[in-house]
């Protein structure tokens, strides 16, 4: 017997600032099917996403047929890819270096009031999200304040929030960014519990990484959904840009007026009586690659917000970046013209109304949008990277007007568009699919061939350059280990002093 029909699209037509997305797309799901969403960035899958949610005007039919019998919400929950959030005041205009401002912070909710709104809003109780918050690692954040949390750790407040409502259809949208490899198989599990008990998924990824409940997948192409099978999609190979990487790029860095970039003595960083740095020693080498990781919260976004001189408390330790300690008279603008930066974070708070060439040039001085005249040189250069990304068609588009994956590809190009001596990338991939992911991170093992020192952070090892070197692991805000990374392969060996 045929399952009732759950969704049923037809003829959907979408733009997106006047051009076509999604082009007489049809799609039906039924009843107990969970469809993994997946495909090259900038198709349309978040596009169609927000459209079965009515959160985006389309053209075409879209029909939702929830179940009567079922004690569950009878309505469909998008949870976006990351977590815009507002002030007490209702205000959203916050800025990368805020989170360490203590008056901010007086001004955001916490994770508690935030949970209770939403409890209240959707009439839950508070003591069901409880299991929740415990499997995925969060129930100690809840007097954290919005803006005091990670990347990975937003992430987690969105999901808490979603498998607390069980509603009967719930799509994620890129619901692993930023979750450690512990988090995501916790996420996984909570998910299979979930559909067990009426809810139906519709997840859009590219990892490998999947709940065993996911039974159908589906790609968008040429602006048509075209079901695909599991084999199919393992075996996809990717053709990447013969585009080289610019010239300039290739040049040779600065001479290093030091031998070591980074050194930490016995650095402690607390937030009243919460301590989220421990003693920590490290010494970071010119021209070495380093992979930092830890489970989300074990320290890492305070540790590199201590390198690219963010945090007011490296004034307080015995640390020392480029060969001098900090507080001895050099500016912070001094410090970030030596250092490429990308994170989640100055992704969030980076300025929406900038175009793509503004944000790329934007690099060189290290400002959220362009306030000045470059000159020949440095527009010649942006031109380079923006031709290496295959941005062309969007140079003079807002980066608000862009799909999530062509954003960060335009934020990787200022990145590195000065040729800094110390690379820091920050889970620099988030939303790029896997061919993008792997033409940057070759520009990334040319570079680092170059004498770029490099700290990159990343979960999944899938998306890892060749070039890294080193490992160093936090836990709990203390160093738990540092290690060699075996060549051509991602197995570490205790680093012997």
């Amino acid at each position: 017997m045929s399952q009732p029909v759950v969704v049923h699209i037809k003829n959907l037509n979408l733009k997106y600032r006047h051009t076509p997305v999604l082009k007489d797309l049809c799609w039906t799901i039924k009843r107990h099917e969970n469809w993994l969403l997946c495909g090259a960035s900038g198709t349309g899958k978040t596009s169609l996403a927000k459209a079965i949610a009515g959160l985006t005007h389309s053209y075409g039919n879209i029909e939702c047929h929830f179940n009567p019998h079922s004690s569950l919400p009878a309505m469909v929950y998008y949870v976006a890819n990351w977590f815009q959030f507002k002030d007490l005041e209702g205000q959203s205009n916050f800025y990368y270096q805020q989170r360490y401002n203590k008056q901010a912070v007086e001004t955001v909710a916490t994770v508690q009031a935030e949970l209770e709104s939403f409890g209240k809003q959707y009439g839950l109780n508070l003591d069901d999200a409880e299991p929740i918050l415990t499997a995925l690692g969060f129930a100690a954040l809840k007097p954290a304040t919005l803006i005091q949390l990670s990347s990975g750790e937003h992430k987690k407040l969105q999901l808490v929030k979603a498998l607390w409502l069980r509603p009967q259809l719930l799509i994620l949208d890129l619901p692993y960014n930023g979750l450690d490899a512990a988090s995501r198989g916790n996420l996984n599990s909570l998910l299979e519990e979930i559909t067990e008990a009426g809810t139906q998924l519709i997840l859009i990824s590219n990892e490998a990484e999947l709940p065993a409940c996911i039974d159908r997948i589906a790609e968008i192409r040429e602006g048509r959904l075209v079901e695909i099978d599991a084999d199919e999609r393992s075996h996809a190979e990717f053709e990447l840009s013969g585009r080289p990487v610019p010239a300039f790029l290739h040049e040779s860095l600065n001479a290093v007026q030091t031998a070591s970039l980074i050194k930490m003595i016995d650095v402690n960083i607390s937030y009243g009586e919460k301590q989220v740095l421990k003693n920590i020693n490290w010494e970071v080498k010119a021209g070495e690659k380093w992979l930092l990781q830890g489970h989300n919260g074990s320290g890492k976004s305070t540790l590199l917000s201590l390198i690219c001189g963010d945090h007011p408390q490296a004034y307080a330790n015995n640390f020392h970046l480029f060969g001098n300690k900090r507080g001895s008279g050099e500016s912070i603008w001094e410090i970030k013209e030596r250092i490429g930066l990308i994170s989640p974070e100055l992704h969030w708070y980076f300025d929406p109304s900038a175009t793509v060439w503004q944000s790329i040039v934007s690099g060189f001085y290290d400002s959220s949008g362009l306030f000045c005249d470059p000159g020949y040189t440095k527009k010649a250069q942006a031109d380079e990277l923006i031709g290496y990304f295959g941005l062309e068609e969007y140079k003079d588009t807002l980066m608000n007007e862009l799909p999530l994956g062509k954003q960060r590809l335009a934020l990787l190009g200022r990145t590195i568009i000065k040729n800094p001596e110390l690379l820091i990338l920050d889970e620099p991939c988030q939303g790029l699919d896997q061919q993008q992911t792997q033409q940057f991170n070759r520009m990334v093992d040319e570079l680092c061939g170059n004498g770029t020192t490099l700290i990159y952070v990343g979960h999944f090892e899938s998306q890892l350059p060749a070039c890294l070197e080193k490992r160093i692991l936090l836990e709990n805000g203390a160093v738990k280990s540092v290690e060699i990374i075996l060549e051509n392969t991602y197995d570490y060996v205790t680093r012997s002093e």
